[in-house]
């Protein structure tokens, strides 16, 4: 199905785009107006666009029924200061809660039974139950349309980030197997990230992977590697070369079998995805 958006009712629009661009992470935005009166309120079109110097951009969209402003658009426009707390699982449900439509000058902290903390640079105060938190400036309110579900992306500079021990590891690196964080997909789905879901993909920063037009061709067009397992094989840099003194009781087995080749590449699938690489490679270079 191919569908033209200009043809689509703005909410027919953004279920389509929230269902299929996910998942995003959720900023928990606090922020204040001029005479004091706190908000809080959850924005799932927020990122980290910048290092240096650090930015991220949230996005309180115009509501696509009536095309009334969230209060958190006029805060900041009022007090360009927001804390951005970082959600996981354990406070999703009262972040939920803090996503309804209260009547202005409501805080959200008592109604959805949140922690205010003290902030040390910014006006609006820290949630205090978050595992990581950010004080920020607001560097620029960019509107981009007028109607309905148009965004207003809030561009923000981070000045302090506040982190709980309990996620850091030794060398106070977080430890991303400690913060469940908790992303929004379309409609009322979420996600959470939890150990038994993690993996970790290894990144090339300062050597090229071969590529897999460089792998030789019975490689290339396995009927068993799939593309994922044929992406971590032209990770390398070149091609390994065949060591005369690898062994393998498994490999030396199916050797021995006739039409052995599919077998022998299932094989080398299992080692790929223990992360057994190099093995892998041993396995597979046995028939070229």
């Amino acid at each position: 199905m191919t569908i033209d958006l200009t043809t689509l009712t703005p909410l027919d629009t953004q279920h389509y785009l929230q269902h299929i661009i996910a998942p995003r992470p959720i900023c928990f935005a606090s922020t204040t107006d001029q005479d004091g009166n706190i908000n809080l309120s959850p924005f799932s079109f927020f990122n980290l666009f910048s290092t240096n110097p650090p930015v991220v951009v949230f996005s309180p969209s115009r509501r696509v029924r009536d095309n009334t402003t969230k209060h958190t658009l006029q805060n900041v426009l009022a007090v360009p200061e927001v804390a951005i707390n970082i959600v996981d699982y354990d406070m999703v449900q009262q972040v939920s809660l803090a996503s309804c439509e209260f009547p202005k000058h409501t805080n959200e902290f008592i109604k959805a039974g949140f922690t205010m903390e003290p902030s040390r640079r910014i006006r609006p105060p820290l949630v205090k139950e978050s595992k990581a938190k950010m004080e920020c400036r607001v560097l620029e309110v960019k509107p981009l349309g007028n109607s309905g579900g148009a965004g207003n992306l809030v561009i923000c500079e981070v000045l302090l980030v506040h982190i709980d021990e309990a996620i850091l590891d030794e060398a106070n690196r977080v430890d991303q197997r400690k913060l469940h964080h908790v992303a929004r997909l379309g409609g009322n789905w979420y996600c959470k990230v939890t150990p038994d879901n993690l993996f970790e993909v290894e990144k090339p920063n300062t050597q090229l992977g071969m590529g897999i037009d460089a792998l030789p061709a019975p490689i290339r067009n396995s009927g068993v590697l799939t593309g994922n397992d044929l992406g971590v094989l032209a990770n390398a840099t070149a091609m390994p070369a065949v060591d005369p003194e690898f062994t393998d009781p498994t490999l030396t087995a199916l050797l021995q079998l006739e039409n052995s080749e599919e077998r022998i590449h299932r094989y080398a699938q299992q080692l790929i995805r223990e992360g057994a690489t190099g093995k892998a490679w041993q396995v597979l270079l046995s028939r070229i």
